[in-house]
This record gives C-alpha cells, sequence and structure tokens, in this order.
C-alpha cells in the first residue's frame, strides 16, 4: 500500500462517488434519435447507441434491385453496341450492381470493356472504390463529392455537343443533370441501376411520424434525400405533412443530415437542416454529438446544475432519466425560467392532457423524486411552481 492510500477497513461503508469522480456522461445520452436509412441502418444505429443514444429504427424506403429489369438491359445492350466516351458513377452500391447484373446476363466482360474505352468520373470514393473492384480507373473524381461539381465539368468541356454521356443513376431520376446535359447537346444514355419505393411494413414509421408530433425525438438522421422524401411521402398519406412540418421547423427533433444533397428536400420546406463537413455517417455521428448537447438548457437551480436533455436531466454531472408526464412540465418551467406557472398553466403540458390540476400534482411529485433533488423545483404556495434559480444566474436559452 502506498504511503497516500488509505487503510481498508473491513466493514467500512463506502461513500458514494462524487459528481466529479463518476464516469462523464456520453453525449447522446438521454436523447432519442431516429434513423430512416434503409441500408446500413445498423451501422448508423451502432454509431449513435455507442454514444448513449437510444435508437428508433424507421426506414423511409426500400432499395428494389432492378438486376432482372429490361430497362437497365437495354440501356446495357446499347452501351456496349455503342460505347459511351464518357461514363458517370455516382454510387458504389449501385455500380457494382450493375456489373454482377451484367455478368448475369454475360455480357460483363463487354461492358467492361466498353466502358474502358472512355473516360471514366466516379463522384466520391465509394464509387471509385467499386470501378476500381470492376477492374477500371478513374479519370477524375471531385473532393467535394458533389453531382454539382461533376455536371460543371462536363458542361466545361468543348467537345459536348454529341458526346455520348452514360449516366448511372443511384435511386433518384437526376432529371436537372440529365436535362442541363441534354440541354447542352450531349448524347445522354441514363443508367438505372435500382430504385426505391416504400417500404414493405410502414408500421415503424407510422409510429416514428406519431412520437415526433409527440414530441418524443429529438433527432431524425438522414442519409439519402428519399429517405427524407419518403418520410413526407408517408406523413402525406396519412393527412399529418403539416404536422411534421412544424415540428421539423420548430428544431425538436432536429433534422441532420450526411450531405447537403440529401438535406434538399427539407430545405426546400423551410426546414433546418445541417451536415457535417465530411460527407459520411461517421462524421454525421459526430456532428450530431456536438449540437444535441448544444441545445440542451442548463440552469444552475437550487444548487445544482440542471441540463434538461430529452428523456433524461444530466444533474451535477449524473444522468437521470425523467418518464414523459414529468419531462413535459420541466420543458415548460425551463421555458419560463424562475417564473411562477400555476396547475392551469402547466395541465396542457401533460402528455394527453391532464384530466385535472392533481395531475400536475402528481406529475410534479414524481419529477422531484426522479430528479433526486426536490428543490429544483420551487413549490409557491397557491400560486403554483417554478424552477428554483440560483440568485443572479442566467440561462441558457430553452427549446
Amino acid at each position: 500500500m502506498s504511503p497516500q492510500s488509505p487503510p481498508h477497513t473491513k466493514g467500512a461503508a463506502v461513500p458514494p462517488p462524487s459528481p466529479s469522480r463518476t464516469r462523464p456522461v456520453p453525449p447522446l445520452a438521454g436523447f432519442t434519435v431516429a434513423v430512416t436509412a434503409a441500408r446500413r441502418a445498423e451501422e448508423l444505429g451502432t454509431l449513435l447507441e455507442r454514444r448513449g443514444a437510444d435508437v428508433v429504427h424507421a426506414p423511409a424506403l426500400r432499395l428494389v434491385p432492378l438486376a432482372d429489369d429490361e430497362e437497365l438491359r437495354a440501356a446495357t445492350a446499347q452501351l456496349v453496341a455503342r460505347p459511351p466516351r464518357v461514363t458517370v458513377a455516382t454510387t458504389g452500391i449501385g455500380f457494382r450492381g450493375w456489373m454482377e447484373a451484367a455478368d448475369g446476363w454475360g455480357t460483363g466482360e463487354a461492358l467492361r470493356g466498353a466502358l474502358a474505352a472512355g473516360e471514366l468520373l466516379a463522384r466520391g470514393p465509394k464509387a471509385c472504390g467499386a470501378l476500381r473492384a470492376a477492374g477500371l480507373r478513374e479519370a477524375w473524381s471531385p473532393a467535394s463529392e458533389s453531382s454539382t461539381e461533376v455536371l460543371e465539368r462536363l458542361l466545361a468541356r468543348d467537345d459536348l455537343p454529341g458526346l455520348r454521356v452514360a449516366v448511372q443513376l443511384h435511386g433518384e431520376p437526376l432529371r436537372d443533370f440529365l436535362d442541363a446535359l441534354r440541354a447542352a447537346g450531349a448524347d445522354v444514355v441514363p443508367v438505372p441501376v435500382y430504385r426505391w419505393t416504400g417500404p414493405l411494413d410502414p408500421g415503424p414509421l407510422d409510429r416514428l411520424l406519431d412520437a415526433i408530433e409527440a414530441g418524443g425525438v429529438d433527432a431524425v438522421t438522414f442519409t439519402s434525400a428519399l429517405a427524407a422524401a419518403g418520410l413526407y411521402a408517408r406523413a402525406e398519406e396519412r393527412g399529418g405533412g403539416d404536422a411534421l412540418t412544424r415540428a421539423l421547423r420548430g428544431g425538436r427533433p432536429q433534422a441532420a443530415c450526411v450531405g447537403p444533397v440529401t438535406a434538399a428536400p427539407l430545405l426546400a420546406r423551410d426546414i433546418p437542416a445541417y451536415w457535417p463537413d465530411r460527407f459520411r455517417t461517421g462524421a454525421l455521428v459526430r456532428k450530431l454529438a456536438e449540437r444535441l448537447p448544444a441545445t440542451a438548457p442548463r440552469l444552475p437551480a437550487a444548487g445544482h446544475l440542471v441540463e434538461v436533455r430529452g428523456s433524461a436531466v444530466v444533474l451535477d454531472g449524473v444522468l437521470r432519466p425523467v418518464s414523459p408526464g414529468p419531462m413535459a412540465l420541466l420543458r415548460a418551467l425551463t421555458r419560463h425560467p424562475g417564473q411562477v406557472m400555476s396547475c392551469a398553466d402547466l395541465l396542457p403540458h401533460l402528455p394527453q392532457g391532464g384530466s385535472d390540476e392533481h395531475a400536475v400534482e402528481t406529475a410534479i411529485a414524481r419529477l422531484r423524486t426522479q430528479l433526486g433533488a426536490p428543490a429544483v423545483v420551487q413549490t409557491v404556495t397557491k400560486r403554483g411552481y417554478r424552477l428554483a434559480l440560483d440568485p443572479g444566474a442566467g440561462c441558457e436559452a430553452a427549446r
């Protein structure tokens, strides 16, 4: 035993750890995050869970392979018969699927030969990897991974009029991209490798929409523009498109996207969305782990530091889960820090509405118990309740 170590006494009580000695709270603990992706949803969910998030999986779309589709087969035969001068590979999974389909038809070698005779452009690293796996090599790929930059490079070519350009689609029709090339005189051959449709089971998506409307989700992640469009398509089928827009515009839940192209359907509806500098799943999770805690209100109350997250409170550095009813009242009090709110004022904030003022009193009692610090919520006799802010304390804006 070192001289600094205290002697151990058998049977002595061990004091509880102080907040400074407890394990740090994960950045997404106490937050509920929805994953709308169909592909690689498990990977994204795992990354979020590692940072403490409660993850809700609700695929907004379903990938339908076109390996047996006559349209894809016809486009492939057309390119083998008359090879393109330029081929644009937009996604890794799409390009690989195209090669696999061609191999199944017995035209894979001929297709690769036709594409190799021209110039190959890749929208990003994954498309580059798929090209190389097929024995091909890209001539250029934009650092931005943006279709817009690919289009600008093509439109800048002096030989574009009459140039045969094959464009591998990636689930979206890319109408603006194709129309711009055609308007400049290019001979464009779209290659519809795969398409997207609604999920086979819309139940998880319906439950997500219900949770968003009820305020039970803190962030929704999108890894494709089609996922955002799919979420809206289902909301509008249910007659809840306006409610979804109001919730997203209000910032709860936050809309976290993998990149600006993914965010486009949301931005078109004036919905605030954000994305990382690098358009990657890991970067998206890191961005979310920065943004969500930064928007959680923090208040010094009754000698404690209170941070209000989605379904939990971080009290003096310790995560304390709070059930929906008490949390709804805490959020209402947080939006009016230090002000007295009567039972009548608080009643409408209870989930599904409270039946009478006794429901408020019960929820406040549960809130105090779950916080483990009853003095944080102060009773003002015959008037109501308020957060017991420390004298002279300011607080961050509540959400």
